[in-house]
Formats: structure tokens, C-alpha cells, sequence
């Protein structure tokens, strides 16, 4: 981008250059056709009345048209002292023959080349402060492209350690389903054993119920049985 700044400055500064050529060589072709198109100028360093006929004695219409301007000349006097004019601007009258040229004043083509030099050396300077700038711009441009490479390849670097977490990370979350799974496998058969345990312990207590009936009705049979089956003793009577 900078380097199309500089290319299009470079062009401008030549197209005015170009210009101004031009217009000069169309100044020299335009001297050389104002004889045949009859074009006149003011001579140097004058300011011409202009009047409404060929002669003193006529009303000035136009207080002076300064050297320089361009005028087509209708026709002359019979003496060749006076000529017709008209203005690139309208204005229609008489002048003095003696005050008109053929070609454009030297001092108008001196004092236009000058101004126009003096543009050019403004826009010269101008457009180097701008190319010494862009120059600049471009040399700071290229320290954010080194710098802005830099961090891409740290974010790249950083990028491909984040994928090995990433993939670490799938690894370990596989694993935790895995033990989670296990973990409810042992939940259920904790709870399977629960209840194994409940029913062993209400087999047990039934279990001592049972026992605890038997021992009282084998209590029972001795205390009812036992003595029957010794014979009693006759009791001796001494009297008898």
C-alpha cells in the first residue's frame, strides 16, 4: 500500500511536470497561429482605454485592459491606427494599433513561467516531505510485519500446545467416564450387598427366635417329663 502511495506521488509530480510543458509549448503554437487567426495581445506594462470608435474624440467604454490579455481584432482603420477588439469576455471597442502584438509579452510568459515554477518548487517540496514521510510510515509498517510475525509464531506455538492439552484433556475425560462408570458398577453391588445383608441378618434373628422357642419348649419337656420317668420311692412307715 505504501509502496502504491509513493508511485501515485511520483506519477502526479510527473504529470505536472508534463503540464506545465505542455502548456508552454501550446504559448509558443499559439504566437505562431495568432497570425493567422488574427489574435493580438496588449503590449508590456500597459493599460489600454478602450473606446467605442477609432478615434480620441470617441467615449471610453473600458477605463483600461492591462497588458497581456488576449484580444481578436475585427478590423483596422483605414490609417492601420486604431483596431477593433473583443475581449475574451465580451467587451467590443477600439484600440490603439501601436499597443497591440502579435505574440504574448515576453514579461506575461516570464512572469507566468515564474509563478508556475514557483508552484512546482512548492509542490516538489511537498510531495518529497510526503515521500520522506511515507518512507517513514513504511519503515514502521515493516517493524509491526516483523513484530506481528513474532507474535504469530509464539500464538502458533501456544496454538499447538493448547491441542496437545486439548487432546491430554479428551484423554482424561474418557478416563472419567470410565471411573465413573465403575463407581456406580460399585454403588449397585454395594447396594446388592445391603441387601443380602439385611436379609442374613433377618435370617439370623429369625434363626435365634427359632432357637430361643426350642430351648423353652425342651424346657418345658424336661420340667413335664423327666420326673415321670423315675419311679417314687415307698416311704417307709416304721409304725406300719
Amino acid at each position: 500500500m505504501v509502496n502504491c502511495a509513493i508511485d501515485h506521488r511520483l506519477q502526479r509530480r510527473t504529470h505536472v511536470l508534463q503540464h506545465f510543458l505542455i502548456v508552454s509549448l501550446l504559448a509558443i503554437l499559439g504566437s505562431a497561429a495568432a497570425l493567422a487567426q488574427d489574435i493580438r495581445y496588449i503590449s508590456d506594462t500597459q493599460y489600454i482605454p478602450v473606446r467605442s470608435g477609432a478615434g480620441n474624440e470617441f467615449r471610453i467604454i473600458h477605463r483600461g485592459i492591462p497588458s497581456g490579455t488576449r484580444l481578436t481584432v475585427s478590423r483596422e482603420s483605414e490609417d492601420g491606427t486604431w483596431a477593433e477588439i473583443t475581449t475574451d469576455g465580451g467587451t467590443t471597442g477600439w484600440v490603439r494599433s501601436q499597443y497591440l502584438m502579435s505574440t504574448v509579452p515576453a514579461k506575461t510568459l516570464v512572469d507566468s513561467a515564474r509563478t508556475r515554477a514557483e508552484q512546482l518548487a512548492e509542490e516538489n517540496a511537498s510531495l518529497t516531505a510526503e515521500l520522506n514521510q511515507l518512507k517513514e510510515v513504511r519503515g514502521e509498517l515493516e517493524s509491526s510485519i516483523d513484530s506481528a510475525d513474532g507474535t504469530l509464531q509464539a500464538v502458533t506455538e501456544e496454538l499447538a500446545q493448547l491441542k496437545q492439552i486439548s487432546g491430554r484433556s479428551l484423554e482424561l475425560d474418557a478416563e472419567n467416564r470410565r471411573l465413573v462408570e465403575d463407581v456406580e458398577n460399585l454403588r449397585a453391588q454395594a447396594d446388592m450387598l445391603g441387601a443380602e445383608n439385611q436379609r442374613l441378618q433377618e435370617n439370623l434373628r429369625s434363626s435365634a427366635f427359632i432357637d430361643g422357642a426350642l430351648a423353652v419348649l425342651l424346657g418345658v419337656v424336661i420340667t413335664l417329663v423327666v420326673p415321670r420317668l423315675w419311679p417314687k420311692r415307698r416311704r417307709n412307715d416304721g409304725w406300719a
